[in-house]
């Protein structure tokens, strides 16, 4: 691993955290710390992977694209989550692409080192079975949110949850353009801007980019927040 990486925040990964020393230590001489720049591709889909990508720092967003090549964005992976480990894991392509929002920094893992290391630590086994059912369920949430609530539910809930991600205060920041998070929400541009007016009947006012909560219980009442679809922590008020 690079010199320059920080092994101990690097050891105190989920991923890594119950391995041995020994163990941890020989995966890591297959890996290498990558800083990627606002609009850097990771991967494209079809590609196989070389790499098992774990995000330190930043936002990589996952998208899919048909083959007429319309685009939509499928999930923003967070930190300290893997990156489509499912495709590294079979040795099979990727169904996504990844692409970097903003500046962001991973930890690169060769894949067949990946893969062999998985073959001979249960730790790291059971480590990326947990974040395999973490992905698992943010995915069937995901499909419930879209297949069960209507636009102005989806972006009232979408809202709520920016709430609570940036501090709990009246006065949320949408992280990216409105078309992003209409594709991530199942819905054109449009629509997603139809659903933000409706909304304002509903307690919010929307200020270009800037969405200020007058009222987060009626905000609630109006887009039912359920906590077999919403994280449990997005949702209090």
């Amino acid at each position: 691993m690079r010199a320059s990486a920080s092994v101990e925040d690097i050891n105190q990964l989920p991923l890594f955290a119950q391995m041995t020393s020994p163990a941890r230590e020989e995966l890591l001489r297959h890996a290498v710390v990558h800083s990627a720049s606002a609009g850097t591709v990771l991967f494209e889909q079809g590609t196989m992977p070389t790499f098992q990508h774990v995000l330190l720092e930043g936002a990589a967003h996952l998208f899919g694209r048909s083959s007429e090549g319309k685009e939509v964005l499928i999930e923003v992976v967070e930190p300290p989550d893997l990156i489509i480990p499912a495709a590294v894991v079979t040795n099979s392509p990727y169904l996504m692409q990844a692409r970097v929002q903003e500046a962001s920094r991973f930890l690169l893992i060769q894949a067949d080192a990946f893969r062999r290391t998985l073959q001979q630590d249960p730790a790291l086994s059971h480590a990326l079975v947990a974040s395999l059912a973490g992905q698992f369920r943010r995915m069937v949430r995901q499909i419930k949110n879209l297949k069960l609530r209507s636009a102005s539910q989806r972006a009232g809930c979408y809202i709520l949850a920016l709430r609570w991600k940036q501090g709990g205060g009246n006065r949320v920041t949408l992280p990216y353009e409105k078309s992003l998070i209409a594709s991530e929400l199942g819905l054109t541009r449009e629509s997603f801007s139809r659903a933000l007016a409706s909304l304002q009947h509903d307690g919010i006012e929307v200020q270009a980019n800037t969405i200020l909560i007058h009222d987060d219980e009626r905000l609630a009442a109006a887009c039912g927040p359920d906590p077999l679809i919403d994280p449990d922590e997005e949702l209090h008020l």
